[in-house]
């Protein structure tokens, strides 16, 4: 009788450890567990005391109740690449990732079957509707907008229905067709060098002014000219080469400036006669420099080649007798020479004749 009662009790014990192994429960640090009893959370349209377990050690009653964990740490969930047509009717494709967690572990069992499948399907959707309400230029340009046109579409649908909080949406890529590719690239390429002739443009304006401004200079006097040739020889023979350089004297190109230039300062004597004295070498180098001086600390700009200071010489109107034309324009403030005599190199003592 002694040995039945001891397996009865034996019996009794062993079951009852079974029992309560059965109902512990170990909830961890990231989950939320949602305790059903006979299938309710709810009770009377409020939560049931009880329902929520925090973290931690918990028991609940073997058969009459039933615990569901709710991971609550962020999920990071890829959208896949979705095609659709911009605004302004360009094709691309693009993808996306969501970051979500959930925040109220009831709704997300209770409301939604599989609430991860739920956030990738309006993802989806979501970016499709925002691709057609963009154009090119703010997908490629403008991602932190439309990163936050996709959130909040998104959050609205999630957060009170189904207790899940959109973190942040991220555009990962967009791709374009290939064609549109190749046509940003000659675009941007002819910009390239539009940009490249304007600057070529405006550098080989200026540097003709400033030769312009230096031959009027050098032509002043004969010996600078031939100083001038002799630098460049200098120059060409500093580096180690096999050329041959032949100086062609100046009295040659003298002769030939006389030869072809001789009627032209006949009449230019002439008519320079009644004219004003024109101006000394040292004057007219001093105020070169003057100018030169101010034109190199002006910074340049591509939007108008008008700012190019005078240049002696060249910025004077013509004088009569020589285009045919009267002139009623004022002479600027730096003088130059007058238009009536020869330019280039001439000679000491066969311009004696000239004013």
């Amino acid at each position: 009788m002694e040995a039945v009662a001891l397996v009865i009790l034996l019996v009794v014990v062993v079951g009852g450890l079974l029992t309560m192994a059965s109902s512990l429960r170990v909830v961890q640090q990231f989950e939320h567990g949602i305790v059903f009893r006979f299938g309710q959370v709810q009770r009377r349209g409020q939560l049931r005391p009880g329902a929520v377990r925090t973290p931690g050690l918990t028991m609940i009653i073997p058969i009459a109740e039933r615990m569901q964990k709710v991971n609550q740490q962020t999920v990071t969930m890829g959208v896949p690449a979705q095609e659709g047509i911009t605004q302004d009717n360009v094709s691309v494709r693009v993808d996306a990732v969501v970051y979500f967690r959930v925040v109220d572990p009831v709704k997300a069992i209770v409301n939604v079957q599989n609430y991860g499948y739920a956030v990738s399907q309006v993802a989806q959707t979501s970016l499709r509707s925002v691709i057609g309400q963009a154009d090119m230029q703010e997908l490629l340009g403008e991602r932190e907008k439309i990163n936050l046109r996709l959130r909040g579409i998104i959050d609205e649908i999630t957060q009170d229905p189904w207790g899940l909080l959109i973190e942040r949406v991220e555009i990962k890529d967009v791709s374009l067709p290939e064609g549109m590719k190749r046509s940003m690239a000659r675009q941007a390429e002819a910009e390239r060098e539009r940009r490249a002739r304007i600057i070529t443009a405006d550098g080989e304006f200026q540097a003709s002014k400033r030769l312009a401004a230096a031959a009027e200079i050098m032509s002043q006097d004969p010996a600078a000219l031939q100083l001038r040739l002799l630098q460049t020889v200098v120059e060409v023979s500093a580096e180690k080469n096999s050329t041959l350089v032949m100086p062609l004297p100046v009295e040659i190109l003298r002769f030939f400036d006389r030869a072809v230039g001789g009627g032209a300062q006949s009449g230019a004597s002439g008519s320079g006669e009644g004219g004003e004295d024109k101006p000394g070498l040292g004057e007219r180098l001093a105020k070169a420099e003057e100018e030169l001086a101010k034109a190199a600390e002006t910074p340049s700009t591509l939007e108008s080649t008008d700012d190019v200071p005078p240049v002696i010489g060249l910025d004077e109107p013509k004088h009569k007798s020589q285009h045919g034309i009267g002139s009623t324009e004022q002479p600027p403030e730096v003088s130059g020479p007058s238009a009536d005599q020869p330019r280039g190199i001439s000679g000491g003592e066969g311009e004696s004749g000239q004013s």
